[in-house]
């Protein structure tokens, strides 16, 4: 593919797709670093308007990794609906834009048109949207999923309770799980990233959690973010998994930096629907975020992006109960400041709804980015407006094992405050029940762990 245009007096060539969606991404440090970014505003520019031109066809026609070279190519060429794309085919980017942001045009319209797109299709819509057109078009996509409860309906923000500890220590654990469920943090998934990635460490973790379940008949599910091989011989060996997890790259050489393969996904499928301990369909669990590809050398020139939409290509194959991106975790290699995260997170949740996805996200960054909490504080108002599925909260918001900041449970339970959301139904029940919320509002008892730590 060649193409050019002029722009105020400038003509500027392109050599293919993959260098057009490269330039046409708003700014990012991780493609400065892939040597793939556009070299001035301008340019930029230039490339949004050739992109925006292009029909959805030529964007298939012009792969920008080879299906017979790379089996997450093919997986998302496999599984585009015909009778879709055959009726979209011709539309350039801009039309389908207009299309997912028309009034016209409501939840139900857009999953079905997401049958017949491609990820690239749907990364290169996203890179001729301001933010602003990336929450409307998000917030009009309503993806419900099951596990043991249901999450996803309007109104509804979900969250992630993640109490991990350094050492895994299981007192430790419960005591930050404790202060998240004083807050109504939990209902999308307890889940914890453990240090130990053993067998017999999961397999405890996993344990634990769900007694912790039982004891309060707390309606949500429970899992371990390890490997998911180390999931997969706890759950052999009996430990009561609802959920099983794993983290994504959009190329298959990138999955293999990960030590995964699809057909180790497929038998990870099967493990979970025979021996899991929920009673819903959607037993999957993903994470991703942009850059992982360029740390692991995976990317093939193609930027972050586009990567990411992949990622989602390949995730919904296995109707997920979840999938959040990380989003400001990597580091400033490849997101540099408050600015790249905000956008990457606005672009990573549209295209994730687009891909008919049940979408969250870390607000999160690293210590050693030009960012801040009151970042991740407009970060979170912005996603609560676009009506992202979950976000993730931790104790004060600062991961005493991974190291990294993100939100802290009180800061969701603002968010859902001042945007007048509520946990998933099941668990707003049950906050009532144990007397935490009265008709949705917050009572005394609540951010107070004790109340389930049995003191007389």
């Amino acid at each position: 593919m060649y193409k050019t245009t002029t722009l105020l007096g400038e003509t500027f060539s392109f050599h293919s797709l993959k260098e057009i969606m490269a330039k046409a991404n708003e700014e990012r440090s991780g493609d400065e670093l892939a040597g793939i970014s556009a070299g001035s505003m301008k340019e930029r520019m230039a490339a949004k308007q050739v992109l925006a031109d292009l029909t959805l066809s030529e964007i298939r026609n012009y792969p920008l990794l080879s299906p017979d070279e790379d089996n997450v190519s093919a997986l998302i060429e496999n599984q585009l609906e015909a009778a879709v794309y055959e009726i979209i085919k011709n539309w350039t980017v801009a039309e389908l834009r207009e299309y997912i942001l028309s009034d016209q045009h409501v939840s139900d319209d857009l999953l079905t048109l997401s049958q017949g797109l491609s990820s690239e299709m749907i990364a290169a819509t996203a890179k001729i949207m301001s933010n602003l057109d990336l929450i409307q078009a998000a917030s009009k996509i309503e993806v419900q999923t099951t596990c043991q409860t249901t999450i996803g309906q309007k109104g509804i923000l979900a969250s992630r309770a993640q109490p991990n500890h350094p050492s895994d220590n299981i007192k430790g654990m419960r005591a930050s799980l404790y202060e998240a469920l004083s807050y109504g943090i939990g209902d999308a998934v307890i889940g914890i990233n453990p240090v130990i990635d053993t067998t017999d460490n999961i397999y405890a973790l996993l344990h634990e959690t769900k007694n912790v379940i039982n004891e309060w008949s707390i309606p949500t599910q429970n899992c371990v973010l390890s490997h998911v091989t180390s999931q997969m011989r706890a759950i052999e060996k009996g430990a009561p998994a609802d959920l099983i997890f794993q983290s994504l790259a959009g190329t298959e050489a990138g999955n293999d930096s990960f030590g995964i393969s699809l057909s180790m996904l497929d038998e990870a499928t099967a493990l979970i629907k025979e021996k899991g301990t929920a009673a819903g369909p959607n037993r999957w669990y993903f994470e991703t975020g942009q850059g992982s590809e360029l740390s692991s050398e995976a990317h093939f020139g193609i930027d972050q992006v586009t990567l990411e939409a992949r990622c989602y290509g390949l995730a919904r194959h296995y109707k997920p109960f979840i999938v959040n991106t990380v989003v400001g975790f990597i580091g400033p290699e490849y997101l540099y400041n408050s600015k790249q995260v905000l956008r990457a997170g606005l672009e990573d949740h549209f295209m994730g709804k687009m891909h008919g996805l049940p979408m969250g996200v870390d607000v999160c960054y690293t210590n050693h980015m030009d960012a801040d909490q009151n970042d991740m504080d407009n970060l979170s108002m912005l996603l609560g407006t676009a009506g992202v599925n979950f976000m993730i909260g931790v104790p004060m918001a600062d991961d005493c094992m991974l190291n990294y900041q993100s939100l802290s449970y009180h800061d969701i339970a603002t968010v859902r405050q001042v945007l007048g959301q509520t946990p998933a139904p099941l668990f707003a029940l049950w906050l009532e029940e144990q007397g935490i919320t009265q008709n949705g509002r917050f009572t005394s008892k609540a951010g107070d762990p004790t109340i389930f730590m049995n003191l007389t």
